[in-house]
């Protein structure tokens, strides 16, 4: 573990939505207090975090969940992504990479994350499903393309998330694809000892 905190607080306030939120990176999973005003997805960043060993407190003070839930979910991601991007400061010593799978029941969800300072993600579904999607109030794979996508590009990360055996049932693939997340995330965030103070990059900066 790194000897300075990695701690960050963030807030984001549009016309749409206002979202406040802190982390600290070196954290244990179990000091959480999500209320994003969408339950479903309280219980899936919850998951993340635990997985991922952080401590995080996430409040959606305002949103517009009356028209859909699209604005707050992307905007959630894009908050999350920022604090992450603060607490890991200029990224000095972190293993930069990280890879790992989830599985929940015969659904298997791997994650590849990259902290490059390029936003990207993709989603790749091996059973060649369409997305699944619901009402506007429904949580969907749809929803869960828009939300990593907005956290990838917050954080300045490159994210791969593989879906084998989709289910029919959107909880199974959602919660999965977040236990992965978390878990890689953690793996990419750690300190390596032997790389103490240097930025993990030929160029010298992450930016």
């Amino acid at each position: 573990m790194t000897s300075m905190p990695r701690q960050a607080t963030e807030e984001r306030k549009s016309k749409e939505t206002h979202i406040k939120a802190s982390l600290n990176v070196d954290g244990r999973g179990d000091r959480c207090d999500i209320n994003t005003g969408i339950a479903f997805l309280d219980h899936m960043i919850e998951l993340f975090a635990f997985h991922g060993l952080f401590d995080l407190e996430l409040e959606v003070i305002s949103s517009d969940t009356q028209i859909d839930i699209h604005h707050t979910n992307e905007d959630i991601g894009i908050v999350m992504g920022k604090l992450f991007k603060k607490a890991l400061g200029d990224k000095a010593g972190i293993h930069r990479f990280g890879s790992a799978g989830a599985p929940m029941e015969a659904t298997v969800a791997r994650c590849i994350i990259d902290i490059s300072g390029r936003g990207y993600f993709h989603l790749n579904i091996e059973n060649d499903k369409v997305l699944q999607t619901g009402d506007k109030q429904e949580y969907s794979l749809s929803y869960l393309e828009h939300f990593m996508e907005s956290f990838a590009h917050g954080l300045g990360a490159t994210i791969s998330i593989t879906l084998q055996n989709v289910s029919d049932d959107v909880h199974t693939n959602v919660e999965a694809a977040f236990k992965a997340l978390g878990l890689s995330l953690d793996q990419a965030t750690r300190v390596d000892p032997r790389r103490e103070g240097i930025v993990p990059s030929t160029k010298g900066i992450i930016d």
